[in-house]
This record gives C-alpha cells, sequence and structure tokens, in this order.
C-alpha cells in the first residue's frame, strides 16, 4: 500500500527538474480539455496539478477561476511561481474543505497516485456542480504509462484502472459517462453530475 508521506517525499523531489522534463503531446492534451469540458466561464479544480502543467491550456479558454491542488509542498511552490495569480493549495484533496463546487475537475497524469481510487472519485463527485464534468486523463497509453511507473515511480503509484473498471466508479457515484477513451495516444474518462 503506497503511503502518503513516501508520495510527498517522491514529488518533492522531482519538482525542481519536472518542468524541463515534461513531455507534451498538443493533440492528446487537447483532445482531454475538450473531453472534460474545459470553456470559457467555469470553474476549473486541478487535482494533483504538481507545477501546473496544464494550467495555462485553462486560462488560454478563458475558465472563470482555477483552483489547482496538490500534496507535495515543493510541486505547489513551483505552481505558485510559475502562475502567481493561479489560487494554488498544498494538500490532501480528500481532507480538503472548498468553499465551492466545481464546474470541472481534472486529474491529469495523476490518477495512479492516488492509493484509493473508489474513495477519490466519491470525494471528487461531491465537489461537482450541477452538470459539472469530472475527468481521469493521462497523455499516454495504459501501456505506455505501466512501463512509465516500473521504474523509480513503483512505490508511489498503482497501475491505471481498466477504463472500464473506472467508468463503472464513475457510475457508481452517480456520474454519466460522457467519454472513455484508451488507445495509444491517452485515456480518458469523463463523466457528467446530472
Amino acid at each position: 500500500m503506497m503511503n502518503k508521506q513516501d508520495i510527498i517525499h517522491f514529488f518533492d523531489s522531482c519538482a525542481p527538474h519536472w518542468d524541463a522534463n515534461m513531455v507534451r503531446n498538443e493533440s492528446a492534451i487537447d483532445s482531454i480539455l475538450n473531453a472534460g469540458r474545459i470553456r470559457e466561464g467555469i470553474d476549473v479544480l486541478d487535482v494533483a496539478c504538481g507545477t501546473g502543467v496544464l494550467f495555462r491550456d485553462y486560462l488560454k479558454r478563458n475558465v472563470c477561476t482555477l483552483t489547482g491542488i496538490d500534496i507535495s509542498p515543493k510541486m505547489v511552490e513551483v505552481a505558485k511561481h510559475n502562475f502567481p495569480g493561479v489560487n494554488v493549495i498544498c494538500g490532501d484533496v480528500e481532507e480538503t474543505d472548498f468553499e465551492k463546487g466545481f464546474d470541472a475537475i481534472m486529474i491529469y497524469n495523476a490518477f495512479p497516485h492516488f492509493p484509493d481510487p473508489e474513495k477519490l472519485i466519491r470525494c471528487l463527485s461531491k465537489l461537482l456542480n450541477k452538470n459539472g464534468t469530472l475527468t481521469v486523463a493521462h497523455g499516454m497509453s495504459r501501456t505506455a504509462l505501466q512501463h512509465h511507473h516500473s521504474g523509480a515511480a513503483s512505490c508511489v503509484s498503482i497501475d491505471l484502472l481498466h477504463e472500464d473498471k473506472l467508468s463503472d466508479i464513475f457510475t457508481q457515484c452517480g456520474l454519466n459517462i460522457q467519454a472513455k477513451i484508451s488507445d495509444e495516444e491517452k485515456y480518458i474518462v469523463s463523466g457528467i453530475l446530472p
């Protein structure tokens, strides 16, 4: 079982060089943002936001408010430095009280670092506004991600759930599936709270 302190330590150690090592697949990111219904005028929560790798993308789409949360203090420090106008919180999303709900919640390239996927989806579905969208996405295939996490990250990650299994969890939490994609370029499961 993953230990949250190990996760914090791992990502704190990665933070200084995270952006320099980032590989972006613009086509996959565009598909992910579209599936997440990221658009003008909405309130967005980016869960496990890291250094804010998607912040620029949200801002280009003219979201109304953007909140990022990450458990790693060093990742949050970099995100706040890079995006001083964005509300970035250092904390555990499952234990944080938010003052409002969100129209879109995104977990990008981070889902395997949560030890209890069902608990996380239950928690996040309660933070959605009516007609809000919850999206779990990766900018690579499940197979590529498993390989990527087989090295140093193996102690701070679990296998990415099959998209059908994750879709079942979404449905159990009252979300209507709007996107379920797993191909060579990306992984997306997205659901809407009716």
